[in-house]
C-alpha cells in the first residue's frame, strides 16, 4: 500500500465516523449535550432556550432538556451537530 492509499483510507474512515455520529445525534436523544461546529453569528443570535457550556471560535457546546434541540439547531442553520459529554466505555 502506498502512502496515498493509507491517507485516503484514513480520510474516508474519519469522514464516515463523523457522519455516523451526526446521524446518531440527529435521530436519537442520548447525548447529555451537543457540540455545534463552526456556528454562524445568525445561529448564535437565534439559539433556542439552551445552556451554553463552552464556546470558542470554531465550536460551541450546548445543553437543553428539549428533545428536539438538534432538529431546532439544524433548522436555524447549524451545518454539523455532534454529541458531547458522553461517558464512553471505560468505568470512572
Amino acid at each position: 500500500m502506498t502512502i496515498r492509499t493509507v491517507a485516503l483510507t484514513l480520510l474516508i474512515v474519519t469522514m464516515c465516523w463523523i457522519a455516523l455520529l451526526a446521524l446518531i445525534t440527529r435521530f436519537s436523544n442520548t447525548a447529555p449535550s451537543v457540540r455545534v461546529l463552526f456556528p454562524s453569528l445568525s445561529l448564535i443570535s437565534q439559539l433556542p432556550p439552551v445552556s451554553i457550556l463552552d464556546k470558542n471560535s470554531w465550536s460551541m457546546t450546548l445543553q437543553s432538556n428539549d428533545p428536539e434541540l438538534v432538529r431546532a439547531l439544524y433548522a436555524r442553520g447549524a451545518w454539523l451537530v455532534l454529541p458531547s459529554g458522553l461517558q464512553g466505555c471505560l468505568p470512572r
